[in-house]
């Protein structure tokens, strides 16, 4: 099957108590409360669960598939990601296939129910018509990043989505952005629904646009969506704050439970308590790409050493707050504001505005402690800004390993670190036990 129904899991995500079945009840779209709560329920999975964040997601095992993270742990799944090895039954990319698709399911519920609902407001209706689209658009940029040709999914037809064929990667993106602009439409003068950036509003909207774009070359949009929200948002100044919950340059996050955990499960996956004893650790190669001088190697990593100290291992340290402190010091982001001046100075340089293309990067570079970008020539400051990317954006969902695929240069870069690296490990595989459920889903990816 291509989805299923799964456990709905109960938190204080908003302040409204969760439903006590699932979605497909009707009376769900009869009061705002309720699908408030259902919504509640799919950026919870997103925070537990799957690719988004959880305990596999993709910050920490995109991050030892491409060149950011070691691993020293003997989960034989984690491995085959780390070896360049996986498996069609990998557990992890199948636990990602599944969840997203129940996340999918849920957002697609809630369009029909709410289309259908003749309880709601008009305003309510955007407001959750706007978000589930969000959700669905976004999960499916993800498989599509994660799997290349996957099925769309718009319906909650069981007997339709179980026999569907996979959709090219190339629609996957369209409908994608089809979906996210329909969302801004919904969306664009709404007032904003969380003042604590939890909620997918009109700004994460085109935050995911502005990262979209680039995917399909369209630089002119990528340039017009990144600048509304840099004129929209704040860069904070100080390195310390931009991952503290307030902090003025997220554009959205997930919220912490209020009962456990109380923190980011990056903080619980990423920060080392002993050696030896620990999973990950930075590699070599990402703490080389650092400058000197970069503030952020200072506030943005951190060490740990063995007890004779002969072994020195270091570790991300953008989220600080474990869990067990008594309060909510930090949410897990999903996008801000540094993000947005990135792909904005990449889209300048390919549309030609090379003095504009500095101008961004250097504003990322100056908070960190660097100088002005030394780049002039189109191709050089292409590579500058690949690098900024880089030592900006480590462990940060994945989005150096997508920047390899993404510019074609995981052969070139991965290829030369790692022995196992083949051409096809581009992609990971459709997971066995779908391709055994809807063979219209054949071919398996290349290599597997």
């Amino acid at each position: 099957m291509l989805t299923v129904i799964l456990p709905l899991g109960c938190t204080d995500f908003v302040e409204v108590d969760p439903p006590k079945n699932t979605l497909v009840l009707e009376t769900v779209f009869d009061d705002p409360a309720t699908v408030e709560s259902a919504l509640a329920n799919l950026y919870y999975d997103m925070r537990e669960q799957g690719m988004v964040s959880g305990y596999r997601g993709l910050t920490p095992m995109m991050a030892i598939y491409s060149d950011e993270l070691d691993y020293y742990g003997f989960d034989a799944d984690l491995t085959q990601l780390y070896r360049h090895d996986v498996l069609p039954g990998n557990s992890i990319t199948t636990g990602w296939w599944g969840q997203a698709y129940h996340l999918i399911y849920g957002a697609n519920d809630i369009l029909q129910g709410v289309e259908g609902s003749n309880s709601l407001t008009e305003g309510e209706k955007k407001r959750f018509k706007g978000q589930a689209l969000f959700i669905r658009a976004y999960m499916h940029s993800l498989l599509v990043s994660v799997f290349g040709d996957v099925p769309y999914i718009t319906t909650t037809d069981y007997q339709q989505n179980n026999k569907v064929s996979r959709t090219v990667s190339a629609n996957v993106y369209a409908n994608s952005i089809a979906d996210l602009t329909q969302a801004v439409e919904i969306m664009e003068n709404l007032e904003p629904f969380s003042s604590e950036k939890v909620l997918a509003d009109q700004y994460a909207t085109k935050a995911l646009l502005s990262r979209m774009y680039p995917y399909i070359e369209n630089w002119e949009l990528a340039e017009a969506v990144s600048s509304e929200l840099i004129q929209a948002f704040s860069l904070e100044d100080e390195l310390d704050q931009v991952f503290l919950k307030g902090s003025e340059e997220t554009i959205w996050q997930l919220k912490a439970d209020e009962e456990s955990p109380l923190n980011t499960r990056e903080a619980e996956q990423l920060i080392i308590q002993d050696v030896p004893g620990q999973r990950f650790a930075l590699t070599d190669n990402l703490l080389e790409a650092f400058e000197a001088g970069d503030l952020r190697k200072e506030y943005w990593v951190a060490s740990m050493s063995d007890a004779d100290n002969t072994v020195t291992l270091f570790y991300p340290y953008k989220y600080k707050a474990g869990l067990n402190e008594t309060e909510s010091l930090e949410y897990s982001i999903l996008f801000r504001l540094a993000e947005q001046y990135l792909i904005r100075a990449e889209a300048r340089a390919h549309l030609g505005n090379l003095e504009g293309a500095k101008a961004d990067l250097n504003v990322i570079r100056n908070r960190a402690g660097l100088p002005n970008t030394g780049a002039t020539s189109s191709n050089e400051l292409l590579d500058a800004i690949g690098n900024e990317r880089r030592v900006e954006l480590f462990t940060e969902q994945g989005l150096r390993w997508f920047d390899l695929k993404r510019t074609g240069r995981a052969d070139e870069i991965i290829g030369n670190l790692k022995p196992n690296w083949k051409s096809t490990d581009v992609l990971l595989p459709i997971p066995v036990t779908e391709l055994e459920a809807n063979p219209n889903l054949l071919p398996q990816n290349d290599g597997y």
